[in-house]
């Protein structure tokens, strides 16, 4: 354990310089072996400890509960109670933040990418909610409307206020489902979609991602016809475009295609989408004499896709013939433009699927025969080479290679995989890459998860109705938790520890959707966006290396007022969890599990709505 661990090595520093007598010195060596022992333990635990629980009212970590439980039972703390965060912190995103943009370079936009704060800076506060804040309309009636107070940015409505993004009306915004590339309505524009690919008719499209999402009015949409979204977009001039999304009721997260991978498997999402999302898709070639990058967020698109899944685009330079004059460019740019785009994506082995008026949809290669031309010498782009991690996505640089899909999955391609709701309960066979991973875990996992959300709802009533919309199941394995509670009026976002064995390819594989994240950090989302969370031995499996408490205050900041947690934790670490969360301002209370067991505790906490004592600067 890390207190042993630093311990050993000091003793290991501490070797005398000259050997003594052995004859005459074994008692005093005996002795100081022993003191050095100890105090190098001592000291070790005291060093140790400064990264992990060394914070105001919480006491110094302790070793792991593997070897502690049985001699010194449940870990305690001191009770604590949080402060308020000021009012500037109202929409903070600890990641994103856009107070420290200056430090980071514009090449590429990097400076929206994930950008944490180090330790040192962390807020050990209370983020308040909005003057006027509301508790959320619930779902379906939030799709179309949201309170104004809750998201109070008028940018986009000012900005956008011709192609009806949203709308104003007294107390709140409506979202009359327009954008710029669909002004008839994304219903209509989503009808001409369907004809152009009819597999999102009959279930063999089931995941998709919308990057530039505006306010996922295409995800939204999408959710009635069975298909569910990842809404992705940064924190950028829009000033609230994912914070409207979540408000809604649709999956959405902060993000950007930047220099860094997306946090998504590959081989994943069955269709990708672009609605005049203003990513330069053809843009960073020759930037230095030794690499090309032309292309590489397209590459970066073909990564996540699944073989035989589609791309779609819509806007410039699609239909440039006759909306060139809107573009403020010349017909012959717009045609050079597409045809740059038809080339790279040629190349990286998508082939045109159809094509009307402002849509253009490709489809990814079924199968690899089409990649064995990356091996020609001087192609481009190349394909990665045998050590690229194809799934490593958290913090690894783009690439400008084509991930080629292993061979060994014959059903990965998007017309093997079952279709929906079929391929929810199939175990997928990327579930062999995985450690102690077969069907019949599979199986074992579903069947588990069924007992426990019946008992989870037990206990809180308001579980599987219109009160609870938003929801994340903090650390996932197979996705048994969001399998279980499908027929809700929910959506849940998977979450993988980075640190975790991947099985997110898997929860993928079967028609839901999740990303990569290492709670040590903070989440990609804003304030107030999940009515439930939900973690399961989360404290048990990382207290080793992030703090208990800030991995709490993430949860309430992200967390809706009067929203709830579902904590599923040894006993060892339950009562603490509960004087955390008691600090702020939850109340909690201790069940027991579905089975009863002494090792594992429940609790179940709602977040209260409060105000902020501060006057508003408003």
């Amino acid at each position: 354990m890390k207190h042993k661990d630093s311990g050993t090595m000091k003793h290991k520093d501490s070797k005398p310089a000259s050997q003594p007598d052995k004859g005459s010195r074994v008692v005093p060596m005996a002795i100081m072996f022993v003191v050095l022992c100890g105090f190098s333990f001592y000291l070790g635990g005291i060093f140790c400890s400064k990264d992990i629980y060394s914070t105001n009212g919480v006491a110094n970590t302790v070793e792991s509960p593997k070897e502690t439980v049985a001699s010194s039972g449940p870990l305690k703390i001191k009770s604590m109670a949080f402060p308020e965060c000021s009012r500037e912190y109202e929409d903070f995103t600890p990641c994103t933040d856009p107070k420290r943009w200056k430090k980071f370079g514009v090449h590429r936009l990097t400076f929206l990418e994930r950008h944490c704060p180090p330790l040192f800076e962390r807020k050990e506060c209370l983020i308040p909610p909005p003057d006027g804040y509301k508790l959320p309309m619930s779902w379906p009636k939030s799709r179309d409307e949201c309170w104004y107070r809750n998201v109070p940015y008028d940018w986009i409505n000012k900005q956008k206020s011709n192609q009806n993004w949203l709308r104003k009306e007294g107390e709140k915004f409506r979202f009359p489902g327009g954008g710029t590339m669909f002004p008839r309505g994304v219903g209509a524009y989503v009808d001409l979609m369907q004809d152009l690919i009819p597999e999102m008719l009959d279930g063999t499209i089931r995941t998709a991602i919308d990057t530039g999402c505006g306010v996922a009015s295409w995800g939204g949409d999408l959710l009635d016809r069975g298909i569910l979204t990842v809404s992705l977009a940064p924190r950028d001039n829009h000033e609230a475009q994912v914070q409207f999304a979540l408000e809604r009721g649709i999956p959405a997260i902060l993000g950007i295609i930047s220099t860094q991978r997306l946090p998504f498997p590959s081989n994943s999402f069955d269709m990708a989408h672009c609605s005049r999302c203003l990513i330069p898709w053809t843009e960073f070639g020759n930037q230095s004499p030794s690499l090309d990058t032309r292309g590489i967020y397209l590459l970066e698109i073909h990564r996540i896709l699944r073989p035989g899944g589609f791309w779609i685009l819509s806007g410039p330079p699609v239909n440039y013939e006759n909306r060139w004059r809107g573009w403020n460019t010349t017909v012959e740019e717009q045609k050079s433009d597409y045809d740059k785009l038809q080339d790279l994506l040629t190349s990286m082995c998508f082939t045109l699927y159809n094509k009307k008026d402002d849509i253009a949809v490709w489809q990814k290669s079924k199968d690899n025969s089409c990649y064995s031309k990356l091996a020609i010498p001087d192609a481009y782009p190349p394909k990665c080479d045998d050590g690229t991690e194809a799934d490593a996505a958290w913090y690894t640089p783009l690439r400008p290679c084509v991930v080629v899909p292993n061979q060994k999955f014959k059903a990965l391609a998007l017309q093997s995989v079952p279709k929906w709701p079929k391929r929810l309960h199939v175990a997928p066979e990327r579930i062999g890459d995985i450690h102690s991973g077969s069907a019949s875990a599979f199986k074992h996992d579903d069947a588990k998860w069924n007992e426990r959300v019946k008992h989870y709802k037990k206990l809180l009533p308001a579980f599987g109705t219109d009160k609870i919309r938003n929801v994340m199941d903090m650390n996932t394995v197979y996705g048994g938790f969001a399998a279980a509670v499908i027929d809700d009026p929910l959506w849940v976002m998977n979450v993988v520890s980075s640190y975790a064995d991947n099985t997110l390819a898997v929860v993928y594989d079967r028609g839901l959707i999740g990303t990569y994240h290492d709670w040590c950090e903070a989440f990609s989302t804003y304030p107030r966006t999940y009515d439930l969370l939900h973690l399961d031995g989360l404290f048990t499996a990382e207290s080793h290396r992030c703090g208990m408490k800030y991995v709490l205050l993430e949860m309430d900041r992200i967390l809706r007022p009067n929203g709830y947690a579902i904590i599923r934790e040894s006993s060892y670490f339950v009562d603490a969890v509960a004087t955390i969360a008691k600090g702020m301002r939850w109340g909690c209370h201790k069940e027991e599990t579905e089975y009863g067991i002494e090792k594992e505790k429940i609790l179940v906490c709602q977040k209260k709505l409060w105000y902020s004592s501060n006057q508003s600067s408003r």
